[in-house]
């Protein structure tokens, strides 16, 4: 087993690429700002549709009005998606122009979405002369036209500008006149482009693109959905994360627009008073195969907390308990560490897999409906499952055999994991070494090892703030970034709490990768979570463009710091100190 890890190992580097593609991240990127439009709309259906189950229907105007914040809101989800996807990946092409011929991120938007009403939206005229838009393809049907367009238009822009393809007005016209008029040629071009393509393209097929995509990928939709397609995508999702990639940075793209599609399908479905059947969804993902977070390892953080032998497993479990029951598992993930521990490998791959596969034959044996509403994805796995599904009796059945089926598979591993951390700890116990947990064991790798972290030796106090190496001379800003804003949140608010008790001139801020390029270049430093490794050089190319410093972390290490804020500001200081050091010229 341990001769696989390796050996898989040797592929990081090329799955790094992959999970940096500059596409995948703006489509990872465009989706984490639409989440709240998606969450608080859903609020809505779930005010609207809930009540049916127990036989109450809202009264026509009601429901209308409720809905109508919905209809507004996800019903133009696509062209929204546009927008962000577009302005996502502009900003990765603007790391490669030069700062005084950045390419306009707004002008970007509006081309984007112009360009998708032309490809994806049926116009026509009633008979009083009234223009009206066929919504149909503006939710979340035409998502994957949407992508389309949010690559296609940046690029066009990207092209012009860096090209000097522009109108290029004296210098004695005002900035603002002057960009407007930059922006025209850069403009008709996209706009004239999918123009011409969309009559092209419906002349051909009769219909527009993204109702043409929608039928042609049919069969696919249909194949993910069965037990080969569902185990390849959340295998795959659990594989990334044993490695040491951020598992749905890569696989989330490649899925999202199936997700929502199918969402919206399921509750129609379950309203006509049918059997909502499809089961990819955010909510299988987020409270079925990444119970707990990806691995499943909810169960797994309980049996360390409540049966280990182990100190050290026991300390990790009962530390991981309450993040990891609201989906944010990194603290198990490098504690443990479950990613790339060969003893792992196996339940880590294979629960997911076994998780959906249960769900599946609940949906399609037991007569259970898929899920029918988004949830946030902090909700824990099992209320999630309940609420995601209408409140389904039948679920709380496959809570109580998930939850068993979890135990069972990874209880083997546990044991063995277990007894083999006792004896490391009886050797260390009997050479005199008292086990701290931060030392190296044979399941860790370069990914999850620690590295040294500062040690505290007297309390921070305002002098040891470098202020001297901030923008503002007055106040350190510190960006903590992770994958989903969990336990970068977890350790901006140490860092927080603890500045406001001792008085200290230094302000924290979290965010989820994706969600970061708007914050980033108030900030002095920016911390980055150990799964945030295959982004290092996008990111350090983003930071030395806002001129902010990047400090990188490992696996226990960052655990670390979460829980001890005076070593992790006594981290960040010293290797800003000694940053800022190497990069004084000889003599100086």
């Amino acid at each position: 087993m341990k001769h696989i890890v390796k050996q898989i190992e040797k592929a990081q580097p090329f799955f790094r690429k992959v999970s940096a593609n500059i596409y995948l991240m703006a489509v990872r990127d465009g989706f984490i700002s639409l989440m709240p439009i998606i969450i608080f709309s859903s609020l809505f259906l779930l005010v609207s549709a809930v009540p049916n189950i127990w036989g109450f229907y809202w009264p026509t105007n009601v429901n209308d009005s409720l809905m109508k914040v919905y209809n507004f809101s996800m019903g133009v989800l696509s062209l929204m998606a546009t927008a962000n996807v577009a302005r996502a990946l502009s900003k990765s092409l603007n790391l490669r122009l030069p700062k005084i011929n950045q390419v306009p991120v707004q002008a970007v938007m509006f081309g984007a979405q112009v360009a998708f009403l032309l490809i994806a939206v049926d116009p026509f005229v009633n008979k009083a002369g009234v223009l009206f838009f066929n919504t149909g393809y503006m939710g979340s049907k035409g998502l994957i036209a949407a992508f389309l367009v949010a690559f296609v238009v940046p690029n066009i822009y990207y092209w012009c500008f860096k090209h000097h393809v522009t109108i290029k007005l004296p210098k004695e016209v005002p900035g603002n006149i002057s960009s407007a008029f930059a922006n025209i040629i850069p403009f008709a071009f996209s706009t004239t482009f999918f123009w011409i393509f969309d009559i092209l393209f419906r002349t051909a097929t009769k219909t527009n693109l993204a109702e043409w995509i929608i039928n042609s990928l049919a069969p696919l939709f249909t194949a993910a959905d069965g037990y080969f397609g569902l185990a390849i995508v959340y295998g795959a999702m659990a594989f990334f994360w044993f490695i040491g990639i951020h598992g749905p940075s890569i696989v989330e793209p490649a899925v999202t627009a199936i997700y929502l599609t199918n969402v919206e399908a399921n509750l129609k479905i379950f309203q006509a008073g049918g059997h909502a059947t499809n089961i990819l969804a955010q909510g299988t993902q987020y409270f079925v195969a990444t119970l707990g977070g990806t691995g499943a390892t909810l169960v797994i953080t309980y049996m360390f907390a409540l049966w280990a032998k182990s100190k050290e497993l026991k300390a990790v479990g009962r530390a991981a308990a309450i993040p990891v029951s609201f989906g944010v598992n990194e603290p198990i993930l490098f504690g443990a560490p479950l990613i790339l521990n060969p003893v792992f490998f196996i339940p880590f791959i294979l629960t997911p897999i076994l998780n959906v596969w249960l769900f599946k034959f609940f949906v399609d044996v037991i007569g259970m409906n898929g899920f029918l509403y988004n949830l946030p994805w902090t909700t824990p796995g099992p209320i999630g499952l309940f609420l995601g599904t209408g409140f389904a009796v039948k679920s709380l059945f496959l809570i109580v055999i998930m939850l068993a089926m979890d135990v069972a598979v990874y209880y083997p591993f546990f044991k063995a994991y277990d007894a083999q951390k006792v004896q490391e700890e009886a050797a260390k116990a009997a050479a005199g070494v008292v086990a701290d947990g931060d030392a190296d064991d044979e399941g860790d790798s370069d990914v999850s090892s620690s590295a040294p972290v500062a040690e505290a030796v007297v309390a921070p106090v305002a002098g040891d703030v470098p202020l001297e190496l901030t923008k503002d001379k007055k106040e350190l800003n510190i960006l903590v970034l992770c994958a989903g804003g969990g336990t970068s949140g977890i350790l901006a608010n140490a860092l927080n709490k603890m500045a406001q008790d001792k008085k200290l001139p230094v302000e924290a801020a979290a965010a989820a990768y994706g969600a970061h390029s708007d914050i980033l270049p108030a900030m002095d430093v920016v911390v980055l979570a150990p799964q945030m490794d295959a982004m290092r050089d996008t990111l350090q190319v983003e930071a030395d463009h806002s001129d902010v410093e990047m400090i990188t972390t490992t696996g226990k290490q960052y655990i670390d710091l979460t829980r001890h804020a005076d070593k992790a500001l006594d981290f960040i200081v010293d290797t800003m100190r000694k940053n800022h050091k190497g990069a004084q010229p000889a003599g100086a």
